[in-house]
């Protein structure tokens, strides 16, 4: 749609609806031109072809002088080759007014076609701005109420069923996260009685309570990722926005990783601001918070005993970026795509076991708290084997405050 309202020019399969709007307009142009030329040439030709011809000339007598008729003779022959002339010099003049009219009727064309296409490229701009977040506004097509007009008012209605559908689906995943944490606290705790209850427990209930009490876990972890993934999506950030320096927010989730990381036998490379300037961002201190552990969790959790993870904070102009690289096996490039959308993981050596990311939605909440923010999410599989995760948002001014 772009490409046929935009700038001068032909798309790669056809060309654009403002040169076909040119293209018919000079076509029109140019065919009723030609057509004035035909009944100038006719009514032209006519004219010659009624003229007295020389020797039968009306109303002269026979009794003339010779003398007279001769002269009478000469003036209609010069009378006829003037009309001849006359009509040749009019198709002629006309024709090369045809010519430049066509010429002209080009530039003119393309500027009627641009004038009446306008309010198309208008609205084609406005819908490109509006995405899943802004779904609140709308195109407002001025002017008076023709076509135009209500194709504007069409795609705002359907911006309108978009907005509410969105809302209701994130209000749903919101209301049942949080419902279903009362039984689920419920049933939780049931097991830790069924557990602490004095006297002989068969071996076989303990390990089937402690199967379920895993579960519980489990499911607890993925209730609390729909309520970071609902809160994000919907655009609004929390009262607590603030200034952050994202390298702190990074130091602080692998400090509580460590330990984790430990068990792995993983080595940790942390290029991090270490002169006390930092890399700030503006935010939700929960929220950026919840990213960048994520990020370090699913780095850990998918990675091999005995391997890596890089951790690295920069500034590029006005962008601060986190960058977060784990190596392992190697992961293919269109499979890597996937990992942003809720609950795909690849194959079961990416499921991660107990951690936080297990349920799905690690990297699904990094996309959408970077979204929520301004900012971007860039995968990329690595040719040595494994995930480079790299987060740019737009940078903050310096601010005073703790993490």
């Amino acid at each position: 749609m772009a490409a046929e309202l935009g700038l001068p020019g032909w798309s790669a399969h056809r060309p654009s609806v403002r040169w076909r709007f040119t293209t018919l307009y000079v076509g029109l142009f140019l065919a009723s031109g030609v057509a004035m030329l035909a009944v100038v040439a006719l009514v032209g030709g006519g004219t010659i072809r009624a003229a007295p011809a020389p020797g039968n000339h009306l109303g002269a007598p026979d009794t003339l002088p010779s003398a007279a008729q001769a002269r009478i003779a000469s003036l209609e022959h010069q009378l006829a080759q003037a009309h001849s002339q006359q009509a040749h010099q009019l198709l002629l003049g006309s024709a090369v007014g045809l010519a430049v009219m066509g010429l002209l009727s080009v530039s003119l064309g393309w500027y009627a076609a641009g004038r009446v296409l306008r309010p198309l490229r208008v609205m084609t701009a406005a819908t490109r701005r509006i995405s899943a977040d802004s779904l609140h506004e709308r195109l407002a097509v001025p002017g008076p109420h023709d076509e135009l007009k209500d194709l504007g008012d069409t795609i705002d209605q359907l911006l309108e069923r978009l907005e509410q559908a969105f809302a209701a689906q994130r209000r749903f995943v919101a209301d049942a996260s949080h419902e279903l944490r009362t039984p689920l606290a419920t049933m939780r705790a049931s097991v830790d009685v069924a557990l602490a209850k004095p006297g002989h427990v068969p071996e076989q209930t303990r390990t089937l309570t402690r199967r379920v009490r895993t579960e519980l876990d489990h499911i607890d972890r993925l209730l609390e990722g729909l309520l970071a993934l609902a809160r994000a999506q919907h655009g609004v950030l929390l009262p607590d926005t603030a200034a952050l320096p994202l390298d702190a927010l990074a130091r602080a989730a692998l400090a509580e990783h460590s330990a984790l990381a430990s068990v792995k036998h993983l080595t940790v490379d942390a290029d991090l601001a270490s002169n006390g300037s930092g890399v700030w961002v503006r935010g939700s201190r929960v929220l950026l918070r919840r990213m960048v552990e994520n990020l370090v969790d699913n780095a850990i959790a998918h990675n091999q005993s005995g391997g890596w993870i890089r951790v690295a904070v920069d500034a590029q102009d006005r962008d601060a970026r986190l960058v977060v690289e784990n190596g392992g096996p190697f992961l293919a490039k269109d499979q890597v795509a996937q990992l942003v959308y809720p609950f795909r993981r690849l194959g079961a050596e990416r499921t991660g076991g107990g951690s936080a990311t297990g349920s799905g939605l690690g990297l699904t909440i990094v996309a959408a708290v970077a979204d929520a923010h301004g900012g971007a999410v860039d995968l990329q599989s690595r040719a040595e084997g494994g995930l480079r995760v790299t987060v740019t948002l737009p940078r903050a001014a310096e601010a005073k405050g703790a993490i």
